[in-house]
């Protein structure tokens, strides 16, 4: 290598872990005394695990001792340059590391002879993970695996630490919830400092996305199911909603026994909660009046199609939402009250659509329904709508 208009020599002792110390030092000081290095060019000493032969310790153990032993060490570049035949090549470069060595050899995502060389990419996510800047450009990893995998015509395994397909990918329902909370902890926190579980770095420090963190399979729960929908949908599901429709897309995982995207889990929340295409009730409209009958209550008119047949009910309630409530009580002959309810908008603005969640609780159970308009109290009747078509269903089953 160049290095001030002139060039650098490196020496490597081909067969350092299967040579005992004092040869190998013998054979390097030789060296040294012939190219007489100095501090503006100095020699590099590569030190080879040529085979792996032992633990990363041992190896550690020697370079430290020949950093102490090595004449002339200051006007010397130890260099490392570790395989992986035993598949501790990146252990044994972080230990050579901090032993004193000063530099690494190392290929793209370990390729090189029989197992291969130290893979310089994880060695220096590594060492990013730790606070250490590796003075390489790792921002476009997908890019980096394109490129390695056309030139070499090699396959990246899938599980390749920090560039696999599915090392950002949780698919059990223990690690899904835990990173669920610690999305939405980092968030709140509105720190830099990267503590998420189960995800030792920020995918987008590498140029990946969030998308697809959390995969929905059989093993999954409701912390995962419950983070797709407000990752991708915008979905904030109350906690016993989480639960309630992680059954439904558990059915779906059990049946099929493959993978659940995202687009088709919020297709079957919207099926299941909002759409109902095959529902008995849907509402259209309503008004609303002081009861002349009990002081503070309000009456409720509302127009619904039952069956496809326009129909108008009515009911009296503190509300809007507790006046529909026993309109439908009424209509459907299900005593029902409501036991919970949330909503939030999806979108910015003053067109921007709300959603509503209605948990209600009749004789046997409880259910949830859900609404979605641009007017908050037509999204609170729908998802109230919703969930008495559930109710209704469920008794007639």
């Amino acid at each position: 290598a160049k290095a001030g208009g002139g060039f650098r020599f490196e020496y490597s002792p081909e067969s350092f872990t299967g040579t005992e110390l004092e040869v190998a030092l013998e054979i390097c000081n030789a060296v040294t005394e012939i190219v007489r290095p100095t501090a503006d060019n100095k020699l590099i000493i590569n030190l080879p695990s040529t085979v792996e032969m032992s633990t990363p310790n041992i190896y550690a153990d020697r370079i430290e001792w020949m950093c102490r032993n090595l004449d002339n060490r200051e006007n010397l570049l130890v260099s490392l340059h570790p395989h992986n035949d035993r598949g501790t090549g990146i252990a044994t470069t972080e230990l050579g590391l901090m032993a004193g060595a000063d530099r690494v050899e190392g290929t793209l995502f370990g390729n090189g002879e029989r197992t291969g060389n130290v893979d310089i990419v994880t060695l220096a996510l590594n060492m990013y993970t730790q606070g250490v800047d590796p003075l390489i450009d790792c921002s476009d990893i997908n890019r980096m695996k394109d490129v390695y995998e056309y030139s070499n015509q090699l396959k990246i395994p899938e599980r390749h630490p920090y560039v696999g397909e599915l090392v950002y990918t949780a698919f059990s329902g223990s690690h899904q919830d835990a990173i669920n909370k610690g999305m939405k902890a980092l968030k709140k926190a509105n720190t830099s400092v990267w503590e998420v579980p189960y995800l030792p770095i920020d995918p987008a420090d590498v140029g990946r996305s969030y998308e697809a963190i959390i995969r929905i399979n059989s093993q999954s729960g409701k912390g995962g199911i419950a983070y797709v929908l407000q990752a991708d949908y915008g979905l904030n599901l109350p906690r016993n909603l989480q639960i309630e429709f992680s059954q439904e897309i558990q059915a779906i995982t059990d049946a099929e026994g493959k993978e659940v995207p995202a687009r088709r889990i919020y297709e079957r929340f919207l099926e299941t909660y909002v759409d109902q295409p095959a529902a008995r009730l849907k509402f259209l409209d309503h008004q609303t009046y002081p009861s002349t009958e009990i002081k503070g209550r309000r009456v409720v008119e509302a127009v619904i199609l039952d069956q496809g047949k326009e129909v108008t009910i009515t009911g009296t309630g503190t509300g809007p939402i507790d006046g529909f409530v026993d309109a439908l009580s009424r209509h459907v002959g299900v005593e029902m009250s409501v036991l919970d309810y949330s909503e939030h908008s999806l979108q910015r603005g003053s067109n921007a659509s709300a959603i509503s969640y209605v948990e209600m609780e009749y004789p046997g159970g409880k259910l949830f329904g859900a609404g979605i308009n641009t007017n908050i109290v037509a999204a609170s009747l729908e998802a109230v709508m919703s969930a008495a078509n559930r109710i209704v269903g469920k008794k007639a089953g």
